[in-house]
């Protein structure tokens, strides 16, 4: 059985750590209340342009253009989001779980990473790391997107990959977050739901080239910055969790080290009364 002195040392280095978490407990649950209502905000409109680009290539016929069709090379682009700090339970692995799952080669794929965690994670495993945006997961603005957007799109106009693919954390609220990975080009059109829109066709003025030249990269920087918007707000929400559950945990060690301190200082004094009362008996 340990000594009171190891008890008591133990209970005091729990109770330590316990005010840390509790600490960042409270900061997260301010930062995640400031990111939860900018992806509230947001997320209408990223929703709005997702449906609206999707429903307007369902309706653009036989229409040739770059962005619609998979590329010539067999790499593809994975933008990876995940935050540059852990102590956020389960947030960065299960990103990095979508990419290793995905069924996609290893080989095949260059990886645009945003946040240093899940940047670190693929690299230890070998895979290609293209690009490191891992400052912009701290403060993340529309010209970041648009910024990532334009170095990726190069990238597939210049045949140096044939798809691109977003894995992230989708906020569903401050308990549910849902880690995805989805394909932004070439845009995944339902079959059957082309074939009932075929017969209502999108015009396109001036023509349909110079439009989608417009819209496409308008539409993949929006859903980059809904990623990392949703992201930050995720990040903090399984950062929350994490340290509530750290400090009740700290809570139990504490309130079992402080039974066990009491036991050990019950029997402490059992054995000097023993002692005592065998020496007096003793003497007599």
């Amino acid at each position: 059985m340990a000594s009171m002195r190891d008890i008591k040392r133990r209970k005091s280095s729990i109770q330590s750590t316990q005010q840390i978490t509790k600490a960042m407990k409270l900061v997260s649950t301010v930062k995640l209340q400031k990111a939860k209502n900018r992806a509230e905000e947001t997320n209408p409109y990223f929703n709005y342009m997702y449906q609206t680009v999707v429903s307007m290539l369902k309706r653009s016929g036989s229409i040739m253009h770059p962005y619609l069709k998979a590329g010539t090379s067999a790499k593809k682009a994975v933008v990876v989001i995940t935050s540059n700090r852990g102590l956020a339970g389960g947030y960065n692995s299960n990103v990095v779980k979508q990419v290793l799952d995905s069924g996609l080669k290893k080989e095949d794929l260059k990886i645009y990473a945003v946040g240093s965690k899940g940047k670190e994670a693929l690299e230890r495993r070998g895979f290609e790391i293209a690009a490191d945006y891992s400052e912009v997961i701290e403060a993340p603005g529309y010209e970041d997107a648009s910024a990532i957007c334009k170095k990726v799109l190069q990238a597939f106009q210049e045949e140096e990959i044939g798809e691109i693919y977003l894995a992230y954390t989708h906020f569903k609220n401050t308990v549910s977050h849902e880690p995805k990975l989805i394909r932004l080009l070439p845009v995944a059109i339902n079959g059957q739901e082309a074939e009932e829109d075929s017969n209502i066709l999108m015009n396109y003025e001036p023509n349909d080239e110079e439009a989608l030249n417009m819209i496409i990269p308008k539409y993949i920087t929006s859903l980059f910055y809904g990623a990392l918007v949703e992201a930050v707000a995720s990040e903090n929400g399984a950062r929350m969790q994490a340290m509530d559950s750290a400090t009740s945990n700290a809570e139990e060690m504490i309130s079992d080290l402080s039974l066990k301190y009491n036991r050990a200082r019950q029997g402490s004094i059992t054995q000097e009364l023993t002692e005592i009362i065998a020496g007096a008996s003793a003497i007599e």
